[in-house]
């Protein structure tokens, strides 16, 4: 069964809405976040990692510290500006 959707216009003609294309404002925050120094310490030590773990055939060597610690830094980062939004109670 298809539903379809209808819509009354009283005899005028439909006009279609251009939606604006919506953009999650973390996504932002985290870019910019990523720009920060303590941000790309962490990035540049997980490409390192990531480096040198592709050179060797065989390791057991992975780089999930180093990526919890670029999302830990980044996220912590993010974390201020939403904080700060908050009320203190008076």
């Amino acid at each position: 069964m298809v539903f379809e959707e209808k819509r009354i216009t009283n005899g005028e003609p439909e006009e279609e809405e251009e939606e604006e294309e919506m953009v999650d404002p973390i996504e932002s925050l985290r870019q910019k976040c990523a720009e920060t120094e303590h941000c790309i310490h962490t990035w540049e030590r997980l490409e390192q990692c990531e480096t040198r773990v592709g050179s060797r055939s065989s390791t057991e060597e992975d780089c999930t510290e180093e990526l919890f610690d670029f999302l830990h830094a980044r996220d912590h980062c993010v974390s201020v500006p939403l904080g700060s939004c908050t009320r203190q109670k008076d």
